[in-house]
């Protein structure tokens, strides 16, 4: 659809185009045989015609035109966010939310502008350049040499202006996609902003982001306050060269008034092409860095694990195989880390911060990729199982309970494909299961109460009982907890902690926690400093033979 609609919609654009060149003709004709006392009506019609015909295909090809140019945008920004939510993780660790999404909507929409607009004035622009120039020439050649004398000076003119327009431009939108990322992150952690007093801070920050922007805005303004001017004044000399030209041939006899009157108006579309030809070089030079910047996303390698085997990994072992890890070169994370998970156990992870417990966590979730070594499922390698597969099984509550704007029913079951046919039943019973029932019920809406963005209007309590509940549902093989009770008060922990004891029956079990009191029934504890397992063991194992265990088990447990 879009290719056909734009081969036809710039086919309209040329008989539009065409059917302006005939005009003149028909005008000259009329303006020649112009008397009170002998008006021709047939070509008066003819004229009227000619400008209807004009204005129904014009909107035609307006309309094809914009259709196609939404249309690309759409697919451009579908195949964007496509990928976009398929790439690693490791990509959004370095690259900016606001930048992406300036991607995304501005850059898709400097190229729908190109397409849409200024592509099609530039194609009808050198049609109807080159047929009123043929059409001068075969009326009279003379005045058309003169007027051509024109051409090389605007170029002379545009050309150094229209290199400096597009170096501007561009700019503007390398800054343009900067501030977006800037003002999205504040906005996007204003409670941090707000509990820190930065209230000062960012707005200097934005407002430093606010100037560069008006500079480049003014830069801009600079060029078309000369291209502009410049331009008006060389057509307003060629009108004069031509009109006093011209008026002495009339006077002579040896060009008529009729003649005079067409040659301006092919003089006019002959100009009007030029005055957008400098818009449509700029726009093609940011459309050419946006497209740049869109395909670099589009080239970008998917998370792997895209295409995989689908495993079952119910009453499965887990084998962690000598990894090691660096989110950045010669800083490694894990170094050969290794150990073992039986079907049903219970394995907590412990040790101080920063000794990369959350980067284990990581690489079994496969946000990450081991540098080397391997993690098995029973003998099978987990990068040999698909994403989806895999991710499905295993449930994950973190410490700060992520959720999506929306109710509480759309974040119970986010991310399950039938969500919309899920019976109320079902989403209550988990809640129960979770001990969120309660207060749930206590909200006027239900499970259909608004969350607010990030779960901003529930307590952390309350966030962390529906994520256990989310995590019911899914009812995975794999169970993974991430400092789960350790921002709560004593009163949610005590409530959290008996919905994930709850939750944890009969499922292999990870946990990373700094209160060794909710893991002292663990199957095996490994203690974890500088990206390696110093201790292994149950509580009473490790409290006599690791030091800083014991030494955390003092002042813990004691």
């Amino acid at each position: 659809m879009p290719k056909s609609a734009l081969i036809l919609g710039i086919i309209t654009s040329v008989i539009t185009t065409l059917t302006g060149l005939v005009i003149p003709l028909l005008t000259k004709a009329l303006v020649d045989g112009f008397s009170i006392h002998s008006i021709n009506p047939k070509l008066i019609i003819l004229i009227g015609t000619a400008f209807i015909i004009q204005a129904i295909i014009s909107g035609l090809s307006i309309y094809l035109l914009t259709v196609v140019g939404q249309k690309i945008v759409a697919s451009l920004r579908g195949k964007m966010w496509h990928k976009l939510i398929r790439l690693p993780v490791s990509y959004f660790d370095r690259t900016s939310s606001g930048e992406t999404v300036s991607r995304v909507v501005n850059d898709t929409s400097i190229v729908k502008e190109l397409i849409s607009n200024h592509f099609p004035q530039f194609i009808t622009g050198i049609i109807s350049i080159i047929g009123a120039v043929v059409l001068l020439l075969l009326m009279d050649w003379k005045m058309t040499l003169m007027m051509l004398f024109a051409v090389p000076i605007t170029l002379a003119i545009i050309m150094p202006v229209g290199r400096q327009m597009m170096k501007i431009s561009r700019n503007l939108q390398d800054e343009t996609a900067q501030f977006t990322g800037n003002i999205q992150q504040t906005l996007g952690e204003i409670r941090l902003m707000k509990a820190s007093t930065a209230e000062k801070n960012e707005e200097k920050k934005g407002l430093l982001g606010i100037q560069k922007l008006l500079e480049y805005g003014i830069k801009e303004g600079r060029i078309f306050a000369l291209i502009s001017p410049l331009m008006q004044f060389t057509i307003m000399i060629v009108i004069v060269i031509i009109i006093s030209y011209g008026g002495m041939r009339v006077a002579g006899g040896t060009m008529s008034t009729g003649a005079l009157v067409a040659f301006l108006l092919y003089l006019f579309q002959i100009i009007m092409p030029f005055t957008t030809f400098a818009m449509f070089f700029t726009q093609l030079q940011k459309a050419k860095g946006a497209t740049e910047r869109i395909i670099e996303i589009l080239n970008l390698s998917l998370e792997e694990g895209q295409e995989g085997i689908e495993v079952d990994i119910s009453n499965r072992s887990i084998t962690v195989s000598n990894i090691s890890f660096s989110y950045v070169e010669n800083e490694p994370i894990l170094q050969n880390v290794s150990f073992h998970a039986e079907p049903g156990q219970l394995i907590a992870l412990a040790g101080p911060s920063g000794g990369g417990k959350s980067t284990i966590f990581g690489l079994i979730e496969r946000y990450y990729e081991p540098e080397s070594g391997e993690i098995y499922i029973g003998q099978t390698p987990i990068k040999d199982i698909s994403i989806h597969s895999w991710r499905r099984q295993i449930g994950y509550v973190s410490q700060d309970s992520p959720m999506m704007a929306g109710t509480i029913r759309e974040n119970l079951s986010y991310g399950l494909g039938n969500w919309e046919e899920i019976p109320d039943e079902h989403l209550w019973k988990v809640a129960e299961m979770a001990y969120a029932k309660e207060f749930i019920e206590e909200f006027s809406e239900g499970l259909d109460t608004e969350v607010g963005e990030r779960g901003v209007l529930l307590s952390g309590g309350q966030r962390q009982r529906i994520a256990i509940a989310r995590a019911f549902l899914r009812d995975p093989k794999i169970l993974m907890m991430d400092e789960a009770t350790a921002s709560l008060d004593s009163q949610s922990e005590s409530i959290v902690q008996q919905a994930l004891t709850r939750l944890m029956e009969g499922r292999t079990t990870f946990v990373i926690a700094h209160r060794l009191s909710t893991i002292v029934h663990a199957d095996q504890i490994l203690f974890i400093e500088q990206g390696r397992i110093t201790g292994r063991g149950n509580h009473q194992e490790l409290a006599k033979t690791h030091s800083l265990y014991r030494e955390f088990s003092k002042q813990q447990l004691t």
